[in-house]
This record gives C-alpha cells, structure tokens and sequence, in this order.
C-alpha cells in the first residue's frame, strides 16, 4: 500500500496537488504539529499503541519533512524521517487519516572531498561545503591523536572518503566517513573506519575518544537496538532506538560518560527522562525512571559512573527497565557498538583483515589525491578542492 501510495505523492503534485517541504522546528512535539495543521489528535496518537507513540517523541528537529495538499489546502499525505531507516507516513484514505512507519528510499551515495588548508580543518571544509556535519566527523575523528593548532600549516591537504545518503535528491542523515588522511609538516596521518564501526589509525590502534560505562551495572539487556525490523505478526515495522536494561524498581542509574545535563524532566512516552551532552557530539538519553537523584539538574556537570536517577516504569513501559540511548550529532547509534572499557588495539584475524581493507582504501587516497597534485600544478597553484564530483574552491 504505501509504495502506492509514495508514487502517489510525487505524481498527484504535478497536477492538483503540490509538495510542501519543511524543517522540523527546534522543541517542536508531534502533538503540537497535529494540533497547528488540525489533524486528528485521538487517531494520529491516543489510539496508536505504545511502541508507534514513542516513536513520535523521536523526531529531530532541523529534519527535512514533506507535506502533500490539495488546491484546497487539504493534507493528504505527510512524511517525517525519524533516523536513516525509517520515517513516519501520515496519508488520508477514504475520508479518513492514517498513521504507518515505513522505510526510507534513499540512495548512498561514495563521495570524495579534497582541500589545502588555508584557516582550519573544521572552518575550510565548511567554507568549502556549507557542510558542518562533515566539518565535525573530520576534527572529531583526529582531535586525539593530533593537534592542528601547533603542527598544522597553511597549504597543507586533507582528503576524504565518505558515503552521504540522498532522499528526495537531496543529501539527508550523517555522512558516514569512511577513511581520511591529513598532512602536517610532510607527514601523512590517515583513519579508517573499520568493519566494526570503530576508527582506528594506520597502525591498527583504535582512535575514537569517547568511551562509555554501562548505565546500569549488572543488568540484562532485555531489548536491542535496531532501526528497522519488520513485525512478522503486527505486519508493521518498528524502530527501537536504544537498549533495554531489564532490573529492579529502584536500582540505580549512572551517566555512562562524563558530561552535563541538558534535559530532566517528564515526557509523556518516556517518561521521567535524563539526557547529558558528552564529548565529540554524544548526548545520552535514560528513560523511564522511577526518580531522579537529587541534585541533579539541568546544566549540572556529571562525572562518568555518578548516580542520576533510579530505574523505574514511568512513561509507556510495560514493567521497570532503563531505556538507553545514544546520539552523535543528532543521530541515533547503537550504544553496544561504542560502549566499551578501554581503546581496542586490532589483533590476528581482525588485525590483517583491516590490512587488506586499508589497502583498498589507501589505493582510492592514493590515486584521488595524485589527480588532484596534477590537477593543482597543471591549473591552480594555489589549491583545488573537490565536493560531489565539481570544483568548489572559488
């Protein structure tokens, strides 16, 4: 039904319809979004069950989102993305509205970026791209093992391999860096993103800074994270962003990384809710508690394994649990993934199948940036840079 009803959206504009594209507002709740457009609050929420429900309380703010109208200015279609895989799919049918998450049809996506540093890395690719998001994965990525205030210098190049995601055309989500390679003073320095999802430099030694303790010690994870699975039995699918750790009422809570507190307080799906803002663009979410600690408050600095609140059922939860949750940049990852006790170091099979995936990445490094010498000595001194294929640097 929904494929139909996507070609629809597209098609029905050509004619008496016509798209209308947005960005979600910053602090700006589903509920409030139905209301604003009259659309039916009992249908489009109070009758949706649990899961659906605290699905809505995902939506980021800033994401790209479409509203399908009449000459008239009845909606009949409206989509929201709520993370890569999937997004909210309102429609109206035979006089009435209807509520689905459906997966995304995008595309990905290998893209190749390629400058001489005239300022800073994380200013010089924006001015390049207009892109903070790229600007921020590069600085994040190296800030701990280089430092580009004393060693970098002007005319010194970096370059990138990432995969960017397109909906609709257009660039949307996180771009994934895949390698990237910096020169300071004659030397090369490269990261790669490994099969594991981890960086690690050239040596096979783990780069990422940001390490996390598990919330709630002891506990079994009763639910994982996914971003799209389809319910064999609810014929529907289902986002989970984040893990559940299954304990008892009361059991207490710790921020899983060192960082302040920029939300406590109640939500409607997840209850009493926490989140702390981390390093390197993390923000942690714990939901569901019985209480907060005392003390703790919005703006507050938390260390690392410090007591925030206690496991609880408040919210729609079926019984006493932590929901946890990890967000980089806006974007929800799985906490396994990046929850761990000390920086990894690449060993044995795992250390020489990374060899052979940084080889077939130093080859693509290699070859783009030997083009782009030629191209700079042939027809710009001063420096060439690249972005989706076309020549940016004015």
């Amino acid at each position: 039904m929904f494929r139909f009803l996507l070609l629809i959206f597209f098609t029905t504009s050509l004619f008496s319809s016509k798209v209308e594209p947005f960005r979600w507002p910053n602090g700006y709740s589903y509920l409030m979004f139905l209301e604003k457009n009259s659309l039916p609050t009992q249908r489009l929420y109070y009758d949706l069950d649990r899961d659906d429900q605290t699905l809505t309380e995902e939506i980021r703010s800033g994401v790209h989102c479409q509203i399908l109208r009449t000459d008239a200015g009845t909606i009949t279609q409206i989509l929201i993305p709520m993370n890569d895989e999937l997004q909210i799919h309102i429609y109206k049918y035979k006089g009435k509205y209807f509520f689905e998450a459906i997966p995304i049809i995008y595309e990905t996506r290998r893209e190749v970026f390629t400058l001489k540093i005239k300022h800073s890395p994380y200013l010089d690719i924006i001015r390049a791209t207009g892109s903070k998001k790229l600007a921020q994965i590069f600085v994040a990525n190296f800030r701990h093992s280089l430092n580009f205030k004393q060693d970098l210098r002007v005319g010194d190049t970096l370059i990138m391999i990432y995969d960017q995601k397109y909906r609709l055309g257009k660039p949307f989500s996180m771009p994934i860096l895949k390698a990237a390679m910096i020169e300071m003073r004659g030397k090369k320095h490269y990261i790669y993103l490994n099969k594991d999802d981890r960086y690690y430099n050239a040596k096979g030694n783990e780069v990422e800074g940001f390490l996390l303790a598990r919330p709630v010690r002891g506990a079994r994870i009763s639910s994982y994270f996914t971003k799209r699975r389809y319910h064999p039995i609810l014929k529907k699918y289902r986002a989970h962003l984040g893990i559940d750790y299954a304990a008892r009422r009361g059991t207490p809570i710790v921020a899983a990384g060192s960082g302040r507190v920029i939300f406590k307080g109640r939500t409607r799906g997840y209850g009493n809710l926490t989140k702390i803002r981390h390093a390197d663009g993390y923000v942690t979410l714990y939901a569901h508690q019985k209480s907060f600690r005392r003390g703790i408050r919005v703006g507050k600095w938390v260390k690392k394994g410090q007591t925030i609140g206690y496991v609880g059922t408040t919210g729609l939860s079926t019984g006493p649990h932590l929901h946890f949750g990890l967000y980089k940049h806006g974007r929800a990852i799985n906490p396994l993934r990046v929850v761990q006790v000390t920086t990894k170091r690449l060993k044995h099979k795992a250390y020489k199948e990374f060899l052979q995936l940084k080889h077939n990445y130093d080859e693509s490094l290699n070859l783009h940036l030997a083009n782009q010498t030629k191209y700079i000595k042939e027809a710009k001194p001063d420096g060439v840079c690249y972005f989706k294929g076309k020549k940016v640097c004015k």
